[in-house]
């Protein structure tokens, strides 16, 4: 299945992707967010405010990130559905011999249920994320899970982030000033040094650049 951008957006317009997706996919649009960074949840707060917002628990996210939504819910009046594992997955020390056993159980199947009978998925990947990202399109057909996913923030530099963080006097997570480049889960995240990729604190020491969850 081929699905594109429409001609009348430019890749950069985040905000009128969302409005387009919003109009297209209605209140069956899923969101899912890191809350790495503000700009996506408060782009669709504002942009696309029919969509519901999911965030997947893996169990070991860090304390700053929990304190972050929570600030973030507040100042935007959103409303967070927390995705969990199954029941019978519990904190262990999976991640220390088999990372994507524990990718696949705490991120890829409760993505896989936050999705169940949606109509569309949007994700605050960039192609400045890193070299599996670079050719990620604004909008794409996700074969594995048969769902259009949309991706407003594709196009986007750093820069433009800061300054959209900085024309909206928006918080961001306290990990950002301590060297974390991108956030996931405690065990697996470290700050990067300068010079380094973005996300080469994730899974450090390890071949894996990924979750999972945006595998193509």
């Amino acid at each position: 299945m081929s699905v594109d951008l429409p001609s009348s957006l430019a890749e950069t317009d985040a905000a009128g992707v969302l409005e387009w997706a919003a109009h297209t996919y209605g209140d069956g649009l899923v969101v899912t967010a890191s809350f790495e960074d503000p700009v996506l949840v408060h782009l669709v707060s504002v942009h696309a405010p029919v969509a519901s917002i999911v965030l997947l628990d893996t169990q070991y996210l860090f304390p700053e990130t929990w304190a972050f939504v929570s600030e973030l819910r507040d100042r935007l009046g959103i409303t967070v559905r927390v995705q969990e594992p199954l029941a019978d997955v519990v904190p262990d020390d999976q991640w220390k011999s088999d990372v994507n056993g524990c990718c696949a159980r705490r991120k890829v199947e409760p993505l896989n249920r936050s999705l169940q009978g949606a109509s569309a998925w949007v994700t605050g990947l960039r192609r400045v994320d890193g070299p599996t990202r670079v050719g990620t399109p604004v909008v794409e057909f996700d074969e594995r899970r048969s769902i259009v996913k949309i991706n407003p923030l594709a196009a986007w530099s750093d820069e433009d982030m800061d300054a959209y963080v900085a024309r909206h006097a928006l918080p961001v997570n306290p990990l950002v000033a301590r060297g974390y480049a991108s956030i996931g889960c405690w065990p697996c995240t470290r700050p990067v040094a300068p010079g380094e990729d973005r996300r080469a604190g994730r899974w450090s020491g390890s071949e894996k650049t990924e979750c999972g969850l945006h595998l193509r």
